[in-house]
């Protein structure tokens, strides 16, 4: 099998474009919206005027949504070139709406490009595509988790519309999103992966209740995007239904492959900015009569983030690879929980090392560390805690052994050495004999 880790020289050539425009534009943007405008608000006057202009570069030069196929609009990119791209827009929180893949956006997307109907697609998917609107994917529950078999969250068929009782939980993005895409028990009679379906709500639909919007760690109570919300008797059209009844956790599982590396892509960019600040700074400050750059600990932590940083990174785009030619993610699904569990362990540690080497001001809310930092957590958590990822991958890597035939392992050295004596003697005798 041929290695080729070059990148050629058109693709390499918008790759620059990118970083540039990252850079020189969105970047600066990022800093003048810090906490005052979400990049899911569609409505704010300001970021429209400053986005819509860097929106239509990106798609005059062909790289507006570009994890979605030609026919709606994206170039149909493999998961390669996403990787290489997302390194670049991971560095900026405005980026992904620049490029018209910002999550959960992106993902809500792919269902309904896979499972929606025309109706679905020229109702909810265009507008989306065309960055007029944003949406929310609400999954989890309060007592579950993102544990499907302790859902209760369910709709039951009346005629030609769907009701929809229950709770979901950090729906991000909710209080700026026009639609959803619920999870829902729809036949409390079979297990969850037979009985589950995805259902499109509009969030003005009558009935829905915020319970709260929940912030994350650093946030004040009540400031957060992230609604618990209650479904008090929602009515939904038939129609709403996406893909088949009871083909959910399949369309689920469609869906988050695709975001978990996704997510693993965009942390790259994340950890190498990290490290890009530890680097300035150890080489900007002295202690004890020399450069922080010049202590022993310090260049360790250097050379530990960079190898962290590249073993995750070539991870992140052997994945894609595997992805790109296997053309389903189920076949992929070892490589990219794999990636699932080390991003938020990569994050954690390059972030924490940049936090400690800029001393106090690194804890600081003068500085980006604590929410970059932050971000490790949440992927520890978002699309499924880290544990159970990894249970996938140690149940998909026993069913490749069986067990010992006998008493002992099938490396136990007495029996070895026996049977090698057995058989080496047997060529002697073998080669002695044809001499």
């Amino acid at each position: 099998m041929a290695i080729d880790f070059s990148i050629d020289p058109e693709f390499q050539e918008k790759l620059d474009w990118m970083d540039t425009l990252v850079t020189t534009e969105i970047e600066p943007i990022d800093l003048y919206f810090r906490g005052e405008v979400n990049p899911f608000d569609r409505t704010n006057e300001t970021a429209n005027a400053l986005i819509r202009p860097l929106q239509q570069q990106v798609k005059d030069k062909g790289l507006w949504a570009c994890h979605m196929g030609p026919h709606l609009g994206g170039l149909g990119y493999g998961q390669v070139k996403l990787a290489l791209m997302n390194e670049i827009l991971g560095r900026a929180l405005w980026a992904q709406v620049v490029f018209g893949c910002q999550a959960p956006d992106s993902g809500n997307a792919e269902i309904i490009a896979h499972y929606g109907t025309d109706e679905q697609k020229e109702l909810y998917l265009q507008p989306l595509l065309d960055s007029k609107i944003s949406s929310t994917y609400a999954m989890t529950e309060p007592q579950g988790g993102s544990d499907p078999n302790y859902f209760t969250c369910s709709a039951h068929r009346d005629g030609d519309e769907w009701v929809i009782n229950g709770e979901k939980w950090f729906a991000s993005n909710f209080k700026y999103a026009k639609f959803m895409i619920v999870m829902l028990i729809t036949n409390p009679d079979v297990p969850v992966y037979r009985g589950s379906s995805m259902m499109l709500v509009p969030t003005d639909t009558p009935g829905i209740e915020v319970v709260a919007n929940v912030g994350l760690g650093t946030e004040d109570l009540e400031d957060g995007d992230h609604a618990h919300l209650r479904f008090n008797d929602v009515r939904v059209p038939a129609e709403n239904l996406l893909g088949d009844e009871g083909s959910g956790f399949k369309i689920a599982q469609t869906r988050l492959g695709g975001g978990r590396v996704h997510h693993g892509m965009r942390s790259v960019g994340v950890a190498q900015r990290a490290l890009d600040m530890m680097c300035e700074r150890v080489l900007s400050r002295e202690t004890k009569g020399s450069l922080i750059g010049e202590k022993q600990s310090i260049q360790h932590w250097i050379a530990d983030c960079w190898i962290q940083i590249q073993q995750f990174r070539l991870q992140v785009l052997h994945t894609a690879w595997l992805i790109d030619n296997e053309g389903d993610y189920a076949k992929v699904r070892q490589h990219i929980a794999g990636v699932k569990v080390a991003t938020p362990k990569v994050l954690v540690d390059v972030v924490y090392r940049a936090m400690h080497a800029h001393g106090s001001l690194g804890v600081s809310n003068l500085m980006p560390l604590t929410t970059m930092w932050m971000s490790g957590p949440v992927m520890g958590i978002a699309d499924g805690p880290t544990e159970v990822h990894k249970d996938t991958i140690a149940k998909t890597i026993l069913k490749g052994y069986k067990p010992s035939d006998g008493l002992f392992p099938s490396q136990h050295l007495p029996t070895r050495i026996a049977e090698a004596r057995t058989y080496i003697e047997s060529r002697i005798e073998h080669e002695i004999a044809n001499l």
